[in-house]
């Protein structure tokens, strides 16, 4: 019992019992997106200028660097989660559904580690 209709259990249909996990890191990551970007948006309004220099200054300390890399990574993360659904539903070719997912993992882990190069870069004094 509870195992679905057994039409299902015959055809080796029902549920994957692998979304609700999907469903969840998408959930969790954008709750991390939305309370880091609220904790960034207000250090931002609280900065007394836009300088090149001042946000450098800014970037430079731990509590700040972690923060901005937390939210590259989570962000980055969270595309990768719901394009991910995307090409899952709506490219049906295993070849082009392949390609696809090959160039998102490769578009999404480039992005977050160019985002996170240049985050160091700034934070540990390397740009000028």
């Amino acid at each position: 019992m509870g195992n679905g209709t057994s039409i299902g259990r015959v055809r080796g249909l029902g549920a994957a019992k692998e979304g609700t996990h999907h469903w969840l890191l998408q959930r969790f990551t954008a709750v991390g997106n939305l309370l880091i970007g609220i904790y960034l948006a207000f250090s931002f309004v609280l900065m007394p200028d836009m300088e090149y220099a001042t946000v450098v200054e800014w970037i430079s300390g731990p509590v700040q660097a972690t923060a901005v890399a937390l939210f590259v990574i989570s962000t980055f993360w969270h595309a990768r989660l719901g394009l991910q659904v995307l090409i899952e539903d709506y490219v049906h070719e295993a070849g082009n559904k392949f390609a696809a997912m090959t160039a998102l993992n490769l578009f999404t882990f480039a992005g977050a580690a160019f985002g996170l190069f240049a985050i160091a870069r700034l934070a540990l004094g390397g740009a000028a």
